[in-house]
């Protein structure tokens, strides 16, 4: 397990897309200097809904023990924001999963949210996710593959508890819970 006190998570890969097989990959706890990296990469993948600066500043400061940024070659490349629940600290909340369009396909997602689920000592991880984000879907199928048990999914947040997004009336998308438990190390 790699805590913030025992040091950043590093491995070596062969990424598809780099050609390189020495390529440095570093899972860290990120800092409020990462706050505008987690912007840039949440607004980035063109589908997360991107909120204020101001907020990953917040959850950088407020909330790095439950989150993760890796950076590829010293650069930022991805990061997932969670929480601990404030109701059950047992249980981690995966608010956001970003990967930058030049290092997808690398595994980066997976290899943060390992690590994350790892590092926190949750045993049971939950998340939103839309219906059409198979990718998402995967990527938490593969944690409960992981750890030798179910991907449960039921309805949460239904598109009429969204406000409508503009003038033609569209809303969000529901947002499934998903819950992965137990987590086992």
């Amino acid at each position: 397990m790699n805590s913030a006190e025992n040091g950043p998570a590093q491995d070596r890969t062969d990424p598809p897309h780099s050609g390189r097989t020495d390529e440095l990959i570093i899972l860290r706890p990120p800092t409020v200097a990462d706050g505008a990296d987690l912007w840039r990469l949440a607004h980035g993948t063109g589908v997360l809904d991107t909120n204020t600066p101001y907020a990953y500043l917040l959850w950088a400061r407020d909330f790095a023990a439950s989150s993760v940024i890796a950076e590829v070659e010293g650069e930022p490349a991805g990061f997932i924001s969670g929480y601990l629940k404030p109701s059950d600290p047992t249980t981690i909340f995966i608010w956001q999963v970003a990967v930058d369009s030049t290092f997808r396909g690398r595994g980066l997602a997976k290899k943060m949210l390992f690590e994350l689920a790892e590092r926190s000592g949750a045993a049971r991880l939950e998340t939103t996710i839309t219906a059409d984000n198979d990718a998402s879907i995967a990527l938490f199928t593969a944690l409960a593959r992981q750890h030798e048990t179910e991907l449960v999914k039921r309805s949460l947040f239904t598109e009429d508890l969204f406000p409508a997004a503009s003038e033609s009336g569209e809303t969000h998308a529901a947002e499934d819970l998903y819950v992965v438990e137990p987590l086992k190390f």
